[in-house]
């Protein structure tokens, strides 16, 4: 079965956010609102301040979209059914449905979801199921990103890139105390 995800490489990404614009072009994405947030070390979407002590200074940075998780406590909380899993793992937004509750909102772990005032409905990365759906076989954030760091794909195909950097590497899931079972991998090839 198909489960697509994202796999990060936070050693690659160098915070300068072309991820999330190139998004927001290619999903219409409301002023205001990011569907891939890229958060410092203090988990905030501040530029160029580095952790550490000097000499030893450091500026890291984690893409965050949505998790696309197994068990999207989204979805469970959504009374419209708005939210859906769709087979292939991703969590979308029926916009029809929203009536901008926000109970999916308050019910997601990750901020990954946002309020548009303008549609009065929710949004969220959507993982381009429409560029997915289409054949063309990934998101527009892999595709811009210039360090490379983002790689999407079927996860459940061990002979996909993405399959393979799981398996090949030490990963790390977001909250996974949460038990979402979120299909965001994150890695460091310097490790």
């Amino acid at each position: 079965m198909t489960k697509y995800g994202f796999a990060i490489n936070l050693h690659r990404c160098i915070g300068c956010r072309t991820c999330s614009i190139s998004c927001k072009m290619e999903n219409s994405v409301a002023d205001g609102l990011l569907r891939m947030r890229v958060l410092n070390d203090e988990e905030k979407l501040v530029y160029d301040i580095p952790t550490g002590a000097y000499p030893k200074l450091s500026m890291t940075w984690t893409p965050v979209p949505c998790q696309h998780c197994d068990t999207a406590p989204c979805v469970a909380v959504c009374p419209t059914g708005a939210s859906q899993k769709r087979e292939d793992g991703i969590v979308t937004i029926d916009k029809e449905l929203c009536t901008g509750c926000k109970s999916c909102i308050e019910a997601c772990p990750y901020d990954a979801r946002m309020y548009d005032e303008a549609s009065n409905t929710v949004d969220k990365c959507t993982l381009c199921a429409h560029r997915i759906d289409a054949g063309l076989g990934t998101t527009m954030c892999e595709i811009a990103c210039p360090g490379r760091a983002i790689a999407v794909g079927d996860l459940d195909d061990p002979d996909s890139g993405i399959a393979k950097i799981v398996a090949e590497h030490d990963t790390i899931r977001l909250l996974e105390d949460e038990e979402t079972g979120p299909n965001v991998y994150y890695w460091d090839s310097m490790a």
